[in-house]
């Protein structure tokens, strides 16, 4: 199959397995709480009904950059699925998070500009991991494309055991799970009411949620890279984290985003830089 049609099943179906996934967390989650929880489609009813809504915009720019968020996210799953460089679609998934922290910066409100700053904090932390790890996977495979990494002899999660430990810390921030749910949260314990979106409504909501669906999808297609010997166990290792990720949500309280920043740099200096370190040494 042509790399370009992965890239346009990943527009169409990404929002799919990240809309099921989020309704798999809610039900988990509630029936570890003691609660029966919503029906699996509940994520689709919701997102349908945002876009039902009258919204009330607070600045006529935040809904353009929202809607560049989405189309962002959705272009560096395609663009990563159809065999661009890797290193090049982390930087593109960067400038995705980014437009998020503009939108909500753009509204005139102490609880938005505070959730922003948060984000901002997020990003500092999580996006250099992402970076580094397109670099030691490249190192690793000799390849810059996730096809030809599917297609490498060498198996990098073997390889880079650092990798994964380290991409299961910063999963929890992108996934925006306790303890790292700083900037914004999908629980009700939010003490900024719900951080970066609090002045955002109806369709706005909606574009944030389905850009968190199509992040989520692109977060299994990463893990699929570090298990690129088979696509069904990265995409079963990913099921597997996501599990673990909703047991620590529901098991921790939130950090404060300077013990957030100094522990995911240490993880990434550490487990990530560590095993680059040491490949290069073993290289020579």
């Amino acid at each position: 199959m042509s790399p370009a049609i992965y890239g346009l099943l990943f527009l169409a179906l990404g929002p799919l397995f990240g809309g099921l996934l989020a309704g798999a967390d809610r039900i988990v989650s509630a029936r570890m709480q003691g609660r029966v929880g919503p029906p699996l489609l509940q994520p689709f009813y919701d997102v349908g009904k945002l876009f039902q809504k009258q919204t009330r915009q607070v600045n006529p720019i935040a809904e353009p950059l929202l809607l560049a968020h989405v189309g962002y996210m959705a272009a560096c799953g395609a663009l990563l699925l159809s065999g661009t460089d890797l290193i090049f679609t982390a930087f593109i998934f960067a400038l995705a998070a980014l437009l998020l922290v503009l939108a909500a910066g753009s509204a005139n409100s102490p609880f938005s500009f505070t959730g922003a700053e948060r984000e901002l904090v997020v990003l500092l932390a999580s996006e250099p991991f992402f970076i580094l790890m397109m670099v030691a996977v490249c190192k690793v495979t000799g390849v810059s494309t996730f096809g030809a990494v599917l297609a490498s002899p060498q198996l990098v999660a073997v390889q880079l055991p650092g990798v994964v430990l380290a991409f299961l810390l910063v999963a929890t921030i992108k996934l925006r799970k306790s303890p790292f749910d700083i900037s914004v949260s999908h629980h009700p314990h939010q003490e900024l009411v719900s951080g970066l979106t609090s002045d955002m409504s109806g369709r706005l909501l909606a574009y944030v949620e389905l850009a968190h669906w199509y992040e989520t999808a692109l977060l299994c297609a990463f893990m699929v890279l570090l298990f690129n010997w088979s696509v069904p166990l990265g995409v079963a290792a990913f099921l597997a984290a996501y599990g673990l990720e909703i047991m620590v949500d529901n098991a921790t309280s939130r950090m404060k985003w300077q013990l957030l920043l100094r522990s995911t740099w240490a993880a990434t200096l550490l487990l990530c830089g560590g095993n680059i370190l040491a490949l290069f040494l073993i290289g020579r």
